[in-house]
């Protein structure tokens, strides 16, 4: 796959380079030439100095042959502007773009741009790992309001029905593990002792599982 990262501070240079190990085709863009230097001699991809908009530079980075484009430099309009440019301009199939305002995300993501929003994301995670301590965050979706949780069936709902433990809307068992072994279960499927369950949950609904799992 060919990537071109707009931004060299410490997520765009740990994502080239383990793009880069795994074999990819990456060019990074930063006008801070000290920041693509600080990539290393291990570092195989091309390194751009320029702005992430410019249409030199982007031409320069190889962008029209790109599978994907990532803008994760430390402003925002930097990022949506250089994203937008490859999405529209030249036809990037997949474009993510950080963005520091929550308020922004959603609109960009109308656009087609797959925005992460990083302040809204880290907050929803330190809050769960303060506020949640014994649900085990496998993934998070969107800026976290829904999270995959995996955790060992509890003795009280061994024997009890995948149906009993979800709630339309906010809490679903998408997978059990089961003797090393996973399947998609039904709704009528019991759990069984030393199940482990994988378990789609909105956010507002963490506190409401906790309650169902206690003892």
């Amino acid at each position: 796959m060919k990537v071109v990262i707009a931004g060299c501070g410490r997520v765009g240079s740990t994502l080239a380079r383990r793009l880069s190990l795994e074999g990819h085709s990456v060019s990074v863009i930063d006008h801070d030439k000290a920041a693509l230097d600080s990539l290393g001699s291990e570092f195989t991809g091309s390194r751009h100095s320029g702005k992430a908009f410019d249409r030199a530079t982007l031409a320069a980075s190889g962008i029209e042959h790109a599978d994907a484009f990532v803008a994760v430099t430390s402003g925002d309009n930097s990022n949506v502007v250089s994203a937008m440019v490859a999405k529209q301009v030249y036809r990037v199939p997949q474009v993510v773009a950080r963005i520091y305002d929550p308020r922004r995300a959603e609109i960009y993501r109308r656009l087609g741009v797959q925005a992460v929003a990083s302040v809204a994301w880290s907050v929803q995670e330190v809050l769960a790992l303060l506020l949640h301590t014994g649900l085990a965050t496998g993934a998070t979706f969107g800026d976290g309001e829904a999270r995959l949780v995996s955790l060992e069936v509890p003795q009280r709902w061994v024997g009890r029905t995948v149906d009993e433990l979800s709630r339309p809307g906010e809490i679903s068992v998408v997978a059990i593990v089961r003797s090393g072994h996973s399947f998609l279960p039904t709704g009528g499927a019991t759990m069984h002792a030393g199940d482990i369950a994988h378990i789609a949950v909105a956010d507002t609904a963490l506190e409401h599982l906790e309650r169902m799992l206690a003892p």
